[in-house]
């Protein structure tokens, strides 16, 4: 493990923030450029709301999280290292996925844009957490984890916004397979940057060998994930079929009542897990350990801290599904709305993580968190202003500013916070587990966010959005307060 620095020079953020580039790059590409791609095909609200439950896969990333942890990735880990050999597997997946989406870019099948969909979400889910895993072993404080966190994110959104303004523009005039086209181009070219780096500390053989044998093991891997992929998706498709479940089905009671379910299974677990000793094969297992150690550690407080990190980014997850869907049905172009992407809102949100990194720096983390949650509120809320003015170039650079504003400060601010319950011990376990049940219930709502959207409007889903990023306000006292019992049985 390479020892933390006491600070993070400029070559090491740079490499944060092309790290964060990387990650950010393809996300755009399966949630809000694919909702708009879907809707110009005429696909229905409806089913484009179940499309959001791709963004699902990242939030059971801790189901394979130990393996990035425990595995070497074949010819890259040898030469590059763990690390760094994850992130390279994770890069050309990610490449293959987008070029995969371009060719189906009629959506002809939505059988088969979903499948391609999925292997775009879990490569680019799986970078996430090597990245993650790399930084907290590196910045254990926050005095570190601010500045490494908002390079981080300026190029995890600056990627974002590039990709989406870039795509909808190139879209508009050369079609989606074009677009696609480019964005994967755009997804590789860190790759070669990250291959030449020199070798890890404890590396070997030669550079050339370790290209070729990675190479070859990633095609493996890719293939083998594809097919998996697609026996999963046809259970899923006939289990949903059989079960009456179509375009036209209200989806909303069900995934409320789903999104209830891991609370009631905490809260029936907790007494068990509060008694384990440091012996216990709860605490012990290499498959379950890392994240009973969560719960011991929080006890009962888990679950407040759980619902306040379902609450937190909610707002935005909700708005992010119907943002642009909402922007084209009142009269906004592809290029329009791209053109907005590239520009206020790239501005708004590096200026928005750049608060957020000064002020986990400078103030309070719980007064930052109150700073990010009510931007975020207040971005969602401008998306039903934007509805009800004249189309308009200032009034959608006004829109998309504030929402994104709000959500790079939130974003940075929870980045931290969350980072600081982790125990470093089990980095990738459990930061996986944290920030992806962080999305858990909001990416499932967002699959219901077509059905919602069809009783409410869009006046009503966005004031929805917004009240649900402020409830987490109401959480925050009780959160603020929690403190991770001690444990004498290991070195943290």
């Amino acid at each position: 493990m390479t020892a933390a620095p006491t600070t993070p020079s400029p070559g090491r953020l740079a490499l944060w923030g092309l790290l964060g580039f990387s990650a950010g790059l393809p996300f755009t590409m399966f949630s809000t450029v694919l909702a708009l791609r879907l809707a110009e095909h005429g696909v229905g609200l409806v089913v484009i709301g179940f499309f959001a439950w791709v963004t699902l896969l990242p939030t059971f990333k801790f189901g394979w999280a130990p393996l990035v942890d425990r595995f070497d990735i074949p010819g890259f880990a040898r030469f590059w290292g763990r690390r760094r050999g994850w992130i390279m597997l994770s890069q050309l997946g990610i490449a293959g996925s987008l070029v995969a989406l371009a060719v189906t870019g009629g959506d002809d099948d939505l059988a088969i844009t979903a499948l391609f969909a999925v292997q775009l979400a879990f490569w680019t889910t799986t970078l996430e957490v090597a990245v993650d895993a790399w930084r907290i072993e590196l910045a254990p404080t926050p005095e570190l984890q601010g500045p490494i966190v908002a390079a981080n994110l300026w190029g995890y959104r600056s990627a974002m916004v590039a990709a989406g303004s870039g795509a909808l523009i190139v879209a508009e005039f050369g079609g989606w397979t074009a677009a696609y086209l480019l964005i994967a181009a755009a997804a590789f070219a860190p790759f070669p940057v990250l291959a030449t780096l020199p070798r890890a500390a404890d590396g070997g053989g030669g550079r050339p060998a370790a290209l070729a044998v990675g190479t070859l093991a990633t095609g493996g891997i890719v293939l083998a994930v594809v097919a998996i992929s697609a026996v999963a998706g046809w259970l899923v498709l006939a289990v949903a079929t059989g079960a009456g479940i179509g375009a036209r089905t209200n989806v909303t009671p069900a995934v409320l009542a789903i999104c209830l379910l891991p609370f009631v299974a905490l809260a029936l677990a907790l007494p068990r897990i509060n008694r384990a000793s440091a012996d216990d094969p709860l605490r012990t297992s290499v498959a379950i350990g890392p994240y009973v150690d969560v719960f011991w550690r929080y006890g009962y407080a888990a679950l407040a801290i759980l619902l306040f990190v379902s609450l937190y980014r909610m707002g935005d997850v909700l708005a992010l599904t119907l943002a642009k869907p909402m922007m084209y049905s009142i009269g906004y172009t592809k290029a329009a709305i791209g053109l907005a992407d590239g520009t206020a809102a790239l501005a708004a949100s590096i200026a928005g993580v750049a608060v957020g990194g000064w002020l986990v720096m400078r103030a309070p983390l719980p007064l930052a968190l109150v700073a990010g949650a009510v931007a975020a509120a207040l971005g969602n809320w401008g998306l039903v202003w934007l509805a009800h003015q004249p189309v308009g170039t200032a009034a959608l650079y006004a829109a998309t500013a504030a929402d994104q504003f709000g959500n790079g400060l939130a974003g940075a601010v929870f980045v931290v916070w969350l980072s600081m319950l982790v125990n470093p011990r089990f980095a990738a376990a459990q930061y996986a587990l944290l920030s992806g049940f962080a999305f858990l219930l909001p990416r499932l709502l967002a699959g219901a966010s077509g059905a919602m959207q069809v009783r409410i409007g869009y006046d009503g889903f966005f004031w929805l959005a917004g009240g649900l990023s402020a409830a987490a306000l109401l959480v925050l006292p009780f959160v603020a307060r929690v403190r991770a019992r001690p444990n004498p049985d290991h070195k943290t």
